[in-house]
C-alpha cells in the first residue's frame, strides 16, 4: 500500500479549479529552488494564486520568509501573492515537517481555505504530504490538501537536508524519508497508510 500512496503523491491530479494557497515546505539552500519551481509553474497555470511559507527568521536549514520573500521577487512573483504562516507554536525555535505542517493547516481552518496544494523537494514529498494530512484529519477535516511535488533536481548531487543536519546526495536521503516515516507512524504522530489512502479517495469522490 506505501508504494501506491507514494506514486499517487508523486502524481497526483490538481483540482480543476484554483486552490485557495500553495503552501512550501521550508527547505534549505540547496533544495529551495526545486519548491520555488513548482511555485513558478502553479502560478503560471493560474492554479494557485497565494504562496504560502513559515513567517520566521532562518532556523533549522531554512532560510527564513523574508529571504524567500526576496529571493521569489527578484524571480518575478508578485508581493501580494506572498502569504507569511505564522509558526505553531509562535515562538518555536526550531522547524521541522510536523510543525509546518500544523501552522499551515491553523491558518487555512483561520481563513476558511477549501483547499490547499503542499510542496516539498520530491524525495521529502510523500513524507510531507502524509503530515499535512495527518494534522488535517485531526484538526480540519474537510480541508482538501493536493500534493504537487517540486521539481526535481540532479540525484547525485550531494546536499545537506532535515533541519541542515543531515547531507547526502539526494538519492540517499530517499531512504532516511522512507524510515522517518516508519518511525513517525510508530510514534503515533502520522496518520496510517490506508488512513491517508482513504482521504484521498474521500477527496476525489468530492466526500470531504
Amino acid at each position: 500500500m506505501i508504494e501506491e500512496l507514494i506514486i499517487r503523491t508523486l502524481c497526483d491530479t490538481l483540482p480543476a479549479a484554483p486552490a485557495d494557497g500553495h503552501f512550501l515546505y521550508g527547505q534549505t539552500p540547496d533544495n529551495e529552488a526545486s519548491v520555488f519551481a513548482a511555485a513558478h509553474q502553479l502560478l503560471a497555470r493560474e492554479q494557485p494564486g497565494r504562496i504560502l511559507f513559515l513567517d520566521t527568521d532562518p532556523m533549522s536549514g531554512y532560510g527564513g520568509f523574508r529571504n524567500w520573500r526576496e529571493k521569489l521577487l527578484d524571480q518575478g512573483i508578485p508581493d501580494d501573492s506572498l502569504v507569511p504562516v505564522p509558526p505553531v507554536p509562535r515562538d518555536t525555535g526550531i522547524l521541522h515537517t510536523l510543525i509546518e505542517a500544523q501552522s499551515v493547516v491553523a491558518l487555512a481552518r483561520e481563513r476558511r481555505f477549501k483547499s490547499l496544494v503542499v510542496t516539498a523537494a520530491p524525495f521529502q514529498q510523500p513524507r510531507a504530504f502524509m503530515t499535512a494530512v495527518t494534522v488535517a484529519l485531526q484538526q480540519y477535516p474537510a480541508l482538501r490538501i493536493y500534493s504537487c511535488p517540486g521539481q526535481a533536481m540532479p540525484w547525485q548531487e550531494e546536499v545537506v537536508h532535515s533541519q541542515g543536519t543531515v547531507s547526502g546526495t539526494r538519492a540517499a536521503l530517499i531512504a532516511g524519508e522512507v524510515e522517518r516515516i516508519r518511525l513517525y507512524q510508530a510514534k503515533g504522530d502520522l496518520a496510517s497508510v490506508p488512513d491517508v489512502l482513504q482521504y484521498l479517495n474521500r477527496r476525489d469522490k468530492g466526500l470531504l
